[in-house]
């Protein structure tokens, strides 16, 4: 287990390093930051299969640190290093047009992709905080890099509400502390076993509860998602969306919920009516937006409502969907982002009504676009059918076919929204289309294509994944959660 301790040390260090050495060498910290992230992509693939524990300078649960390996915190390893590789990549030829400091950019790019990978392996809760804190702090400030005044104007409020949050889970750390005496999640969880609940720690996890809420972006707690994701570099905001949000949200609630306090048929029910919530207002307010990247920001919201659905279902088939739908999101929505900062890049400007046949200009990006336009909107045979279609049945098994049409009319909404892109910016134009601009398109630079490509694949063929079901890749992954604290505390505790 040795080998994880470099999914958090490895850019940790080259966060610090790249600016120190890359000053003099104008392509160094290019190739430095990308080499940092297709490294530990390889190490993500090489967490397959493997669980463990690893404990810090040899101190072991419940006294010292420990990093925990296991099918769901791998899952999400190979989310966040697949986006991040594919950003990095993307962001060579992206920041040489739009932006400047590349070695500012990439210290905070790596900063948040160790904040991450230590938030998914960390089995401790004062240092989730800690690792939560890392990655929020350097997305705070990624999102305003471009020192306009709508971006620091985004970056102060993604700030101000992060950091409210932020003090929720810290001060819910210190009442679990002060109750209970350790801070080792299983720990808690033994102890919550043995003693059940009083009203320290109900308070402590609803603190958690509300904080990562608003970490995950779920309705009501969604406000600062909106205007951060536009006004980020595009990189980066496939990053927000396609792991962030994850990483240091959806994920630690699940965790949370299912391994730690435990999943109540209360929460349960909150999950569902949260995540039907999330689904139908985040898609509403995507069909009335013409700003590109802004349109896809609310569908995070929207598509964040789907995982949680499944997850609060609470069926091997329901978790079975939400994790799927949560893998495949990653995919179809960094590379949506994607395409946004390519059409950016061209034509300087996201607003949809002055676009125009940009299919004919610029083919790998209308035809990227269009992959994932369908695989979001659950269209076959693309990955995001599968996903859906798995929910939509976990919910009709489950007895609730009411949630499985709140489902399907999703879908729907969200293929019209899509349309509209497709309508106004890729095969048609907006009314105030200039043809002397578009005579001047060309398609994106190489290295920006590479990304787009590889990211359509995944969307065309994610659903193999699929084979095999509960009994197949997926099989371990759901019984991490309903394997509930007993089993989580038995991996890392041995009780």
């Amino acid at each position: 287990m040795n080998d994880i301790i470099y999914l958090v040390a490895l850019p940790l260090a080259m966060a610090f390093f790249i600016p120190m050495i890359g000053r003099k060498v104008r392509w160094l910290p290019d190739v430095l930051a990308n080499a940092t992230t297709l490294v530990l992509l390889i190490l993500a693939g090489q967490t397959v299969g493997r669980e463990g524990v690893y404990a810090l300078g040899g101190w072991a649960a419940p006294l010292g640190i420990v990093l925990v390996l296991d099918s769901l915190s791998s899952l999400l390893l190979l989310i966040i290093n697949l986006v991040s590789f594919m950003a990095t990549l993307f962001s060579v030829d992206y920041l040489e047009k739009l932006y400047t400091s590349k070695l500012r950019y990439y210290s905070l790019f790596l900063l948040m992709v160790a904040g991450m990978n230590g938030t998914v392996l960390t089995g401790d809760f004062f240092n989730l905080f800690v690792f939560l804190e890392i990655a929020s702090i350097a997305s705070y400030a990624l999102v305003g890099f471009g020192c306009e005044a709508d971006e620091l104007e985004a970056s102060f409020k993604y700030l101000v509400i992060g950091s409210i949050a932020s003090t929720f889970v810290l001060l819910a750390v210190a009442l679990l502390y002060g109750r209970l005496a350790t801070l080792n999640m299983a720990h808690v969880a033994w102890l919550l076993q043995q003693n059940g609940f009083d009203r320290v720690t109900t308070f402590a996890f609803v603190l958690l509860l509300v904080g990562f809420l608003v970490k995950g972006a779920l309705i009501p707690f969604h406000a600062w998602l909106p205007d951060a994701h536009p006004s980020a570099p595009a990189p980066i905001s496939a990053m927000l969306s396609g792991v962030l949000i994850k990483a240091i949200g959806i994920y630690v609630l699940i965790r949370l919920t299912y391994n730690v306090f435990g999943i109540t048929p209360m929460l349960s029910a909150l999950f569902t009516s949260i995540g039907v919530i999330s689904m139908m207002i985040g898609v509403l307010l995507a069909l009335g937006q013409w700003d590109f990247k802004r349109l896809l920001a609310y569908h995070s919201i929207s598509q964040m409502g789907y995982v949680v659905l499944g997850i609060g279902l609470g069926t091997p088939l329901g978790l079975l969907g939400g994790l799927f739908h949560l893998l495949n999101h990653s995919l179809f929505k960094s590379l949506l982002f994607l395409d946004s900062g390519s059409v950016e890049y061209e034509t300087g400007t996201r607003e949809l009504e002055k676009m125009g046949n940009l299919s004919q200009k610029m083919p790998v990006t209308a035809g990227s676009t269009l992959v994932a336009s369908l695989s979001i909107s659950g269209i076959p045979p693309f990955n995001g059918f599968w996903s859906k279609l798995v929910i939509i049945l976990a919910a009709v098994q489950a007895g609730r076919a009411g949630l499985a049409v709140w489902a399907v009319i999703g879908s729907i909404l969200t293929l019209a929204s899509f349309s509209k892109i497709q309508r106004y910016a890729f095969f048609g134009q907006g009314k105030d289309f200039e043809p002397g601009k578009w005579a001047l398109y060309q398609e994106v630079p190489l290295l920006m294509r590479i990304p787009l490509l590889v990211l359509s694949t995944l969307c065309l063929a994610g659903g193999l994944i699929l084979w095999g079901g509960l009994n197949g890749f997926w099989g371990p992954v759901v019984e991490v959660l309903l394997g509930g604290p007993a089993d989580y505390i038995g991996s890392i505790l041995g009780r």
